[in-house]
């Protein structure tokens, strides 16, 4: 794990990068990252993440900028920005159900090829998908996730990269620093090793790649 500039971190995502982006309509965001995303101008980008908060939040930003082609998110409901460009094809947005999409990422991070669910059967969401009978009941193969990309929040560091979360920002903090290829964290406090217990480690500093200290 390494310590690294803002800047220098963001220099490292090319255009058209998929990321994963943590977070819950913002909270558990890297804001500072984003706000970087958006001005090094980093476009063409695949989003995968819970949702695209709200206008001028977090992912909204992005939204806003125009940075973004695709979106694998849960839902836009909050974002009628994000809304307003998928109606106009301006951005493609597939819409997950949240467990599957977790399941999906968790799958992605795990080694495995996808996950069998029943949500979805019988709807929209089974379209172009396999299904698969176990005991008799029908289920739909959800494909594994992974990024070139995870961006992350943390409240505590150490300086080898284990994290620890503030309460509901963890979310999908840990399960994307599974499920991409490189891990990179805004974390507010760098603390030395040994301030966070092992109990409260959240992430293992292994899956950690770059720390970005509070600008």
């Amino acid at each position: 794990m390494r310590t690294i500039p803002l800047q220098e971190a963001v220099e490292m995502i090319p255009s058209g990068a998929s990321i994963m982006v943590g977070g819950f309509m913002g909270i558990g965001t890297p804001e500072l990252i984003v706000d970087e995303l958006v001005r090094q101008g980093k476009g063409d980008l695949t989003i995968i993440a819970n949702d695209t908060a709200s206008p001028g939040v977090g992912i909204g930003k992005l939204v806003r900028a125009g940075l973004v082609r695709r979106f694998i998110v849960s839902h836009i409901g909050l974002n009628p920005e994000t809304q307003k460009m998928m109606m106009d094809g301006t951005i493609i947005v597939d819409l997950v159900p949240q467990g599957t999409l977790a399941e999906r990422i968790r799958a992605g991070g795990c080694g495995l090829g996808g996950v069998l669910t029943p949500t979805g059967v019988g709807t929209l969401a089974e379209v172009g998908k396999s299904k698969i009978e176990v005991d008799g009941k029908t289920f739909l193969l959800e494909t594994a996730l992974r990024a070139d990309f995870a961006l992350l929040h943390a409240f505590i560091s150490d300086y080898v990269g284990n994290l620890s979360y503030a309460l509901t920002a963890r979310n999908f903090n840990p399960l994307m620093a599974m499920a991409a290829t490189t891990v990179i964290v805004h974390a507010d406090n760098i603390v030395p090793v040994g301030v966070i217990a092992p109990d409260h480690v959240m992430t293992p500093g292994p899956l950690v790649d770059y720390v970005v200290a509070k600008g």
